[in-house]
């Protein structure tokens, strides 16, 4: 990280940081990098949730930084009548409304000084905040949605999966189109960061109020740079769900593998990490294809051996559904390859200079385009190199954290110039 701005040109930002632990990744690892960002340029008040509160003293202790005396951290959780019922995931959106509306009083009742207010996760564009109460500059965001699923890849889909995908999108239709809260959201914004550009169409959003910057981004864990390797290996990780396409990643490699001599075979393997509903069903699909010997399931491992995999792979495979994907930047910084589908999600993220897009068709059809990719990189090192070449400049210059401290600093310092 860059050496912090001169203290005395410092505004504060009072964020709501629902979610934020050093020590995981996905929501709870961008909403400590994101406060961790936001200290580079601004004094921070970060408000998450009390059962936070011991990861991120350990971690402190365990990582000092210059960055930390930018940062205060306070842990608020609404009453336990109110959140009883709450199990993990079981209720979480309905209790983050809940809190969301709760920290405005709690924050009045603190006596705080503060320039800034910024919903910073969850990253749920049909989700309403309430920090415009506050009456301060007012950002939300980054804020998306996973798009629905083309119905021709829900063929893995049970009877209960459709229903869940079905009420998550009515859900959500029904808040973009009649919830007055979100409404007054968007309009009470003076800044509101949009992970892609299916956003500002669900919201209805004016151009002068956004920016589109993806949400997710990754730490450089040291690039040894392109690699021959002996083996082909190819890596995807993810929760075994059908969002995450798990399914279309099989089909394909082994179509590929179908396309390759039999002697060959045997120095191609994919390496899927994960867990989830879906690997009983994703351990059969490969039994059937007869593909066990080069298909390696691996549960959730520590984070560094997780790198260690990107560190020693070819490429990555990605077909998922989602509206992010931060599993897409950490494979970038190791200069990997990435094969993705052309979507709203990790199709963003991705470009000619560092992997392979697939337009979505029918299932048989991507496959197939999935699989080609698979090949053309196998059969054409030179185009791996270049492909790994530009995906670690697409990190660098897209993807890496700093960059996004840097974009949060020039959205603050556009705001403070139009409020001054």
């Amino acid at each position: 990280m860059k050496s912090l701005t001169k203290e005395n040109n410092m505004k504060t930002v009072l964020a709501s940081t629902y979610a934020v632990n050093p020590y995981k990744g996905s929501e709870d690892g961008m909403g400590w990098n994101y406060v961790m960002q936001l200290a580079r340029f601004h004094k921070v008040i970060a408000i998450t949730r009390k059962n936070n509160e011991e990861q991120i003293l350990k971690y402190q202790a365990e990582n000092p930084s210059i960055l930390y005396k930018n940062i205060r951290f306070l842990y608020y959780d609404l009453p336990y009548w109110m959140r009883f019922w709450k199990r993990k995931s079981r209720g979480a959106m309905l209790y983050y409304y809940l809190w969301q509306k709760g920290i405005v009083s709690f924050v009045e009742r603190q006596s705080l000084s503060y320039d800034f207010v910024h919903n910073l996760n969850f990253h749920n564009d049909w989700t309403p905040s309430f920090l415009w109460k506050l009456n301060k500059p007012f950002i939300w965001g980054p804020v998306g949605h996973h798009p629905a699923i083309p119905k021709q890849y829900k063929v893995s889909f049970t009877l209960v999966d459709r229903i869940k995908e079905k009420g998550k999108n009515l859900v959500k239709n029904y808040f973009w189109a009649l919830s007055p809260k979100l409404k007054k959201t968007k309009t009470r914004a003076d800044h509101i960061m949009c992970m892609n550009g299916s956003v500002p169409e669900v919201l209805n959003l004016d151009n002068s109020t956004l920016s589109i910057q993806p949400s997710v981004a990754s730490q450089d864990y040291g690039w040894k740079g392109p690699h021959e390797q002996e083996k082909f290996t190819f890596l995807s990780a993810g929760r075994f769900v059908p969002l995450k396409g798990f399914d279309l990643t099989i089909h394909a490699f082994h179509t590929f593998l179908k396309n390759l001599p039999f002697e060959k075979r045997k120095d191609c393997s994919l390496i899927l990490v994960g867990k989830g509903p879906q690997r009983e069903m994703l351990e059969e699909l490969v039994n059937t294809y007869e593909i066990a010997d080069y298909v390696q399931f691996i549960p959730w491992i520590e984070r560094s051996k997780l790198m260690h995999l990107m560190q020693e792979a070819t490429g990555f495979i990605f077909p998922s559904h989602e509206g992010a994907g931060m599993v897409i930047p950490e494979a970038l910084s190791f200069g990997l390859p990435c094969i993705v589908l052309d979507n709203w999600g990790p199709g963003q993220f991705i470009n000619e200079t560092c992997g392979i897009k697939v337009k979505m068709g029918s299932y048989e059809k991507t496959v197939k385009d999935l699989a080609d990719g698979l090949l053309k990189l196998y059969k054409n090192p030179a185009k791996r190199k270049e492909l790994s070449l530009g995906a670690r400049e697409r990190f660098l210059t897209t993807f890496h954290w700093d960059r996004k401290g840097e974009q949060l600093r020039d959205i603050y310092k556009k705001l403070a110039h139009e409020t001054a």
